[in-house]
């Protein structure tokens, strides 16, 4: 009898301090909690995506629609005011429509908004032993007058030039993401993971590098007052918070545009790290900050110089609801609104997007994480929409759009294989 009241109390003493145990385990971060956390949440990725690892379809990269049950014969694209829009052609990348092709694509349209071509992405065919194309994202794209792309991916390893035919012509190593632009003196510009490149566009060779961490942060005598937010310190050393910076965007400021910047000089960089709210305009050659700001914008993309001196930014505002598009004047940093949604015409992507102000005032919207492609005037009217639909409910994800003047491609551009595409046989 007391050897079974001690089995009993020995028993009811293990569950008690394994009980015990585990509610600190969890509160503290102990062994096991973290790794069951972690395997709960790849059961939770495995159930969820299991048709898009096996390439059945592409679930990580659908989003719902908010207009659902569409007509079968809806092809997504809208035209609200005939003769308002900017004109030219419409460049969108993202996902393609068609999987069992490629599982991205790069969409060229008319202003009537017909396809006139598709480059079919084949990430397998540029990093045979990477990722599979379904868990990385086309996210960068820069366009040339012969029909060839430069193009990045997030969570990829490759950034790469395509020709019209999406034939590769040079392929570069390295974790690119985001945006690839192009400088208007033969470089590309792009982040490499923590690090800004500089490209050769012709070759792909690297021309220039400034490490985020190592140079710009060092630059002009110590920076990290700038870039160093979030972090735990303390007397000798500090931590990092898990993705510090995002750098999402890079761009040199042209010398066309230069003579609008008297503050900046041709081939400043003009830089945005989503987590610090951060747009800055910094030296190419060592990182020097010229010009910086924090907000107003939250999480922000996509800044870009403008013609008449201004910088234009694409404030997400992740978690806030309604996504808007900002103007910001360097001189006297005083903001104001490009655009932003209604009540009747919603307008938010939490992540990701890109913008254009366009020649005629009006802008142009990659509104990523609603699958959507529009155009708005200078006083908010939607003069035409695109949605990247999958089916009835869902859009693909789409994470840049450009417009194309209707001259922009030489006339031998879309030669591809001998056949030339019927709809610009006259540009």
């Amino acid at each position: 009898m007391i050897d079974r009241i001690a089995k009993v109390a020995f028993f009811l003493g293990a569950v008690t301090l394994a009980t015990l145990y585990g509610i600190f385990a969890a509160r503290s971060d102990w062994f096991p909690a973290p790794q069951l956390a972690v395997a709960e949440s790849t059961f939770q990725d495995l159930k969820e995506n299991w048709q898009n690892d096996l390439a059945l379809v592409p679930t990580r990269h659908l989003i719902e629609a908010r207009v659902t049950q569409r007509p079968e014969d809806y092809n997504g694209f809208q035209l609200h005011e005939p003769g308002a829009a900017q004109g030219g052609m419409l460049i969108v990348a993202g996902l393609s429509p068609d999987q069992d092709t490629s599982v991205h694509a790069v969409s060229l349209y008319d202003e009537t908004g017909n396809l006139v071509h598709r480059w079919a992405v084949d990430y397998a065919s540029l990093d045979p032993e990477g990722p599979k194309p379904q868990n990385v994202m086309l996210h960068g794209m820069e366009v040339f007058p012969d029909g060839s792309l430069a193009l990045a991916f997030d969570a990829g390893n490759r950034l790469a030039r395509v020709d019209a035919c999406s034939e590769p012509l040079w392929i570069t190593e390295g974790g690119y993401h985001h945006s690839v632009t192009s400088d208007g003196a033969g470089g590309l510009w792009a982040w490499r993971d923590e690090t800004i490149i500089r490209l050769d566009a012709e070759t792909g060779e690297v021309t220039n590098t400034l490490d985020l961490r190592q140079q710009i942060m060092q630059a002009d005598g110590g920076q990290e007052g700038v870039f160093s937010i979030r972090t735990v310190g303390w007397e000798d050393g500090m931590d990092y918070a898990p993705d510090a910076f995002h750098a999402n965007d890079v761009e040199a400021l042209r010398p066309e545009m230069a003579a609008a910047f008297p503050m900046f000089e041709a081939g400043d960089l003009l830089i945005s790290l989503r987590e610090l709210n951060l747009v800055a305009v910094i030296d190419p050659e060592d990182g020097r900050l010229i010009w910086w700001r924090h907000g107003p914008w939250h999480k922000q993309h996509d800044p870009d110089f403008l013609p008449d001196g201004t910088i234009s930014v694409y404030d997400n505002r992740m978690a806030l609801g309604a996504s808007r598009i900002l103007r910001i004047d360097p001189a006297t940093n005083a903001t104001t609104v490009i655009y932003e949604g209604s009540e009747e015409e919603p307008f938010y992507t939490f992540q990701r997007g890109k913008h254009e102000v366009l020649a005629n005032g009006n802008v142009l919207v990659a509104e990523s994480q609603a699958g959507r492609v529009f155009e708005a005037a200078p006083d908010g009217r939607l003069v035409w929409e695109r949605e990247a639909v999958w089916d009835a409910d869902r859009n693909l994800v789409v994470t840049e759009a450009r417009n194309i003047t209707d001259d922009f491609f030489e006339a031998s551009a879309f030669d591809c294989a001998g056949v030339r595409i019927a709809a610009l046989a006259g540009h």
